[in-house]
């Protein structure tokens, strides 16, 4: 098991600013915490190295890009042993957002957005169904997102 980051209140600090808004600039966010340009340049990337945080990118909004439709698509396997093969093949598919090994009948959780239900129907029973290891899916279509946020960090 991998050893818990421990975080001090400075740490903490920075990664509360960033999740906020991870586009701030290093030495606005410095002024903000009263500290050096330097100090939020070293914190920030020993959290990176740590792996704590990564990839600062823009979250495209599905909805307004036209996806009026999105899934949960469970996946069962023919055998448990091929689901990095399956995994691999369910990233070629750019629709699939996320993909999660799971306990259970089902091993793979995916999520899906698509323009219409003729769409995901497409994506499911086309792009899907037919990957070798696969051996069926369940779907629970979603309204709407009510939130995503981070994780709290431990304490």
């Amino acid at each position: 098991m991998e050893e818990i980051l421990k975080f001090d209140p400075f740490d903490r600090r920075i990664i509360k600013e960033l999740t906020a808004d991870a586009r701030i600039p290093f030495i606005q966010l410095a002024k903000k915490l009263k500290v050096s340009n330097t100090l939020v340049h070293q914190r920030i990337k020993k959290l990176k190295e740590a792996g704590i945080i990564n990839n600062a990118t823009f979250r495209l909004e599905p909805w307004i890009l036209g996806y009026e439709t999105s899934a949960y698509v469970q996946i069962m396997l023919t055998n448990a042993k091929l689901h990095r093969e399956v995994e691999n093949k369910l990233k070629d598919i750019p629709e699939i957002v996320e993909c999660v090994n799971i306990a259970g009948r089902y091993a793979l959780i995916v999520r899906i957005f698509a323009i219409n239900n003729r769409h995901l129907r497409d994506i499911i029973y086309e792009k899907i169904q037919p990957i070798e290891g696969v051996e069926g899916t369940n779907t629970t279509m979603c309204f709407e997102t009510a939130f995503v946020r981070n994780i709290p960090l431990p304490e």
